[in-house]
């Protein structure tokens, strides 16, 4: 009885309840959705604007008697209008034929322009104008753990996206022919065989590395040839069909100095480059450089990055001395080098 004359004194609450509860998510979890609601958009519109401009890229060659073809497959990406395509060294180099398909599913037949091994990376060109291109960003403002997106056509799935974050800079690699590639960047966006060559691009929609290679046993590990690096081959390979490079013998990577020992020397930036080893004979062992040397300027320029260093020698002139700034243990010291011309393997 009691109970009947609840429902009598309040009709509305009861109406209410026999409405039900919206399922609707409220508070900080409303927050978060909305905040995976803005990156799914944002990865949406990256993919729009540049998976037009990601190719896919069809080799072929013969065996020597004849008999038998071989085909491979990679991906690439437009980056002028009148054709000139950005891929990976590996995926072009030593094939008789090269043919590339768009996102329309138009084919057309491309020319090798230029490759380069130690970087990994070539650039092709089809006959054609006004296609879709993709602006090259700037690798050096990568930072760990930034959002990227990368876009390929691997195992034969056209414009197939990945994401993930940059897990690490300044790694080295060994390429398929057993060179050392040096200033790589390190990303979780998940690859497979076919990415090789596809962009790697940032949440502006600019590409900031060219993927090149996969771990086969390990899981999410993914690795990219920075923007950077791939500017200044591009310049070469379409102004002189290979990189013409100085060569100092040395192996080495990117390390950040203890600050007191900046102080010490009075030196102009907490980056360096690390030397790991010395080629025998090499103009670096010739000049006395040693491993576990850190290489702060060469010339007027100072060195931060390997990329720096790697720059400094494609435009130095090739036999001509230059004084390189060192620090070996709390000294720091010059000593003059002269780059030779690295010969291609």
């Amino acid at each position: 009885m009691q109970e009947e004359s609840d429902k009598e004194k309040n009709p509305e609450a009861e109406k209410e309840k026999a409405k039900g509860k919206p399922c609707e998510v409220k508070g900080d979890i409303a927050n978060d959705v909305e905040l995976l609601d803005a990156y799914s958009r944002a990865v949406t519109t990256v993919v729009e604007h540049v998976a037009p401009a990601v190719v896919s890229i069809v080799v072929e060659t013969r065996s020597r008697r004849q008999e038998q073809v071989f085909a491979g497959a990679g991906s690439g990406v437009v980056i002028t209008p009148d054709g000139y395509i950005l891929t990976n060294s590996h995926v072009v180099r030593g094939f008789e034929s090269l043919n590339v398909r768009f996102m329309d599913g138009v084919t057309r037949v491309a020319n090798l322009v230029g490759d380069d091994p130690p970087t990994d990376l070539a650039v092709i060109q089809v006959d054609a104008s006004g296609l879709p291109y993709a602006v090259i960003g700037d690798s050096d403002s990568l930072r760990v753990g930034q959002v990227v997106i990368a876009i390929g056509n691997p195992l034969g799935f056209d414009s197939t996206v990945s994401t993930g974050v940059v897990s690490a800079l300044g790694r080295a690699l060994r390429s398929q022919d057993g060179r050392l590639i040096e200033n790589i960047i390190q990303h979780t966006a998940p690859l497979n065989p076919g990415n090789s060559g596809g962009p790697l691009v940032n949440s502006r929609g600019q590409v900031v590395g060219i993927n090149t290679a996969i771990i086969v046993m390990a899981q999410g590990i993914g690795f990219s040839i920075p923007s950077n690096t791939a500017n200044r081959v591009v310049s070469q390979l379409l102004s002189h069909g290979k990189v013409q490079r100085g060569y100092l013998g040395i192996v080495a990577g990117t390390r950040r100095l203890d600050r007191r020992l900046v102080r010490f020397l009075n030196l102009q930036d907490e980056m360096a480059i690390e030397v790991v080893s010395v080629a025998p004979d090499g103009p670096g062992s010739q000049a006395g450089i040693e491993p576990g040397d850190l290489l702060v300027a060469i010339g007027d320029r100072k060195l931060t990055t390997v990329d720096d260093l790697h720059k400094f020698l494609t435009e130095w002139p090739v036999g001509k001395p230059v004084k390189l700034t060192i620090v070996r243990g709390k000294e720091k010291m010059q000593v003059e080098v002269i780059p030779v011309e690295a010969e291609e393997e």
